[in-house]
C-alpha cells in the first residue's frame, strides 16, 4: 500500500527513512500528564493510523507534531524539523486536513484551490488536485452549493494542493455515507501512490484496517500497542471463534461449546481446521446441518476495545 520508500543503507540493509520520529514525548497541562513519554516512528511513504478514545492524548500528540502545540519534554523529528521551531519551510512540506475548514462560500471549487495553492512555492496544478479528490464535475460550483461529502473532499484538496511530503488526516470520513467513505479511501490510496506519508486519525476501525500500513493505539496518554492491522494486539495468534446453529443442547458435540440459549453454539478453537472437520463429521453422523456457520478471529475493533478499556 505504501509508496516507494526513500531509503538509506545501514549495515548492508536497505531501511526506510523516517518521516516522523518521536522519543519520550511528554505533554503536561499543569498537574495533568496528557501524554506520558510515548515513542513511535513513521517511515516515509507509509500510512500510519493513530487510534485512541477521546481524551487519550491522540489530538495533543498530533497537534505537537503539526507544530501547533509545544511539548513539555521529549525528542521529535518531523521531516528533519523540530515542530517547536516551525519554519516556513516546515509548513510548506506538511498538509493538514482538519475535521472542518472554513472556506469562503462564494468561491468556486477551482478558485478556492487556486487561492490556497498560491501560498506555496511548489504546488500541484489545480485541475490535477480537483480530479484527484473526485470534484472534477464540481470545479465551477460555488462552495455554498456543495454537499457535506463534497465539502470534505474540497478540504482534502486544500490540504494537498501545496504538494506536501507529509499529510495529517484528522478523521477524514466523519459524517460520510458508506459510498462516500469508499471513495475517500481511494483518494488516500492515490496519495500513497504518489509517495506521500500519511498520519491518519480515525474512529472507524474498518478504515484503519483498509488504509493503514501500521497502527498505534494510545490510551491514558501511553502507546499501549503498535503493529500492522493484522498483528495488532496479537490478532494473528488469537483464538478462532466458530459459531453455528444446531439441534439439541450441545452436550454431545465433539468440542466444548457455549450455547446462547437460542440454538446457537460458540466454540473457541486454537486449531480451527481440525475442529471444523470434527464438527462437520458430527453433523453428518447426526443427519443435521451446521446452520449459519461462521469462522472468525478477533476483529481490529475487538482488539481496540480491549486495549482501551478502563
Amino acid at each position: 500500500m505504501a509508496g516507494d520508500y526513500i531509503a538509506h543503507r545501514c549495515g548492508g540493509i536497505v531501511r526506510p527513512m523516517a518521516a516522523i520520529t518521536v522519543k519520550g514525548l511528554v505533554k503536561n497541562y499543569g498537574d495533568v500528564e496528557a501524554v506520558r513519554g510515548i515513542d513511535f516512528e513513521i517511515a516515509e511513504g507509509e500510512v500510519f493510523a493513530l487510534l485512541g478514545p477521546n481524551g487519550a492524548g491522540k489530538s495533543t500528540t498530533v497537534e505537537i507534531l503539526e507544530g501547533h502545540r509545544q511539548r513539555t519534554s521529549g525528542e521529535i523529528d518531523v521531516l528533519g524539523f523540530d515542530p517547536d521551531k516551525a519554519t516556513r519551510e516546515f509548513r510548506e512540506n506538511i498538509g493538514i486536513v482538519l475535521q472542518e475548514t472554513a472556506v469562503e462560500e462564494e468561491l468556486t471549487v477551482s478558485e478556492a484551490v487556486d487561492i490556497y495553492g498560491a501560498m506555496y512555492p511548489s504546488r500541484l496544478p489545480t485541475g490535477e488536485v480537483v480530479e484527484l479528490v473526485g470534484l472534477d464535475e464540481k470545479r465551477d460550483a460555488r462552495v455554498k452549493t456543495l454537499s457535506g461529502g463534497q465539502r470534505r473532499r474540497l478540504e482534502l484538496a486544500l490540504g494537498i494542493v501545496g504538494d506536501p511530503r507529509l499529510i495529517f488526516l484528522d478523521e477524514p470520513t466523519t459524517g460520510f455515507d458508506p459510498s462516500a467513505r469508499r471513495q475517500a479511501w481511494s483518494i488516500v490510496e492515490n496519495l500513497t501512490s504518489l509517495g506521500k506519508t500519511v498520519l491518519l486519525t480515525t474512529h472507524y476501525m474498518d478504515e484503519a484496517q483498509v488504509l493503514a500500513d501500521r497502527v498505534a493505539v494510545i490510551a491514558r496518554g501511553e502507546i499501549v500497542a503498535e503493529g500492522t492491522p493484522e498483528t495488532l494486539g496479537g490478532r494473528e495468534t488469537s483464538a478462532t471463534r466458530i459459531r453455528f446453529k444446531a439441534v439439541g443442547d450441545g452436550s454431545d458435540l465433539p468440542r466444548p461449546a457455549v450455547s446462547d440459549g437460542e440454538g446457537y453454539f460458540l466454540v473457541t478453537s486454537d486449531d480451527p481446521t481440525k475442529d471444523i472437520h470434527a464438527l462437520a463429521g458430527w453433523a453428518i453422523d447426526h443427519g443435521t446441518e451446521l446452520v449459519d456457520l461462521s469462522v472468525t478471529r478477533a476483529s481490529l475493533e475487538d482488539v481496540y476495545l480491549e486495549l482501551t478499556a478502563d
